[in-house]
């Protein structure tokens, strides 16, 4: 059985900070991990309003607390985010993540991280030889 806290892990390098200032993550489950998916807690901070697209991961996200919204950029739909809100990147959806308060969410990626990735210039998260599934 694996076993890890959050708080113990938020001291490592399993925490990754956004270069750009948005967001921190910490990876608590990762390819290494042996699952099949990383899970992630993500501090998006009050104020943040940036672009992502996961062109090589799925992903689904829980809302903890907080409150913002998500935007898919094909349609222009808006989506609120408050506690208790799941939503699913399932088709590799271009979207704007938007913090109105501080959210606190859970993530779960599809192939696993394995656990410095940060956005691309596209905002997505780049494929390695380590990510990709034997």
């Amino acid at each position: 059985m694996l076993v890890r806290q959050l708080q113990e892990a938020e001291q490592t390098s399993r925490k990754i900070y956004d270069p750009k200032g948005n967001w921190d993550s910490t990876r608590l489950l990762l390819k290494d991990d042996n699952m099949g998916y990383s899970f992630h807690i993500t501090t998006i901070y009050e104020g943040a309003d940036f672009q992502m697209h996961y062109q090589n991961h799925l992903e689904s996200v829980y809302c903890i607390s907080g409150e913002g919204e998500v935007e898919t950029l094909d349609d222009g739909k808006k989506y609120p985010i408050t506690p208790g809100t799941l939503y699913n990147l399932d088709k590799h959806d271009r979207h704007t993540l938007r913090a109105f308060k501080e959210l606190k969410l859970a993530c779960v990626f599809n192939p696993p991280l394995i656990g410095n990735e940060v956005h691309n210039k596209d905002g997505a998260y780049e494929l390695t030889a380590d990510t990709i599934e034997d």
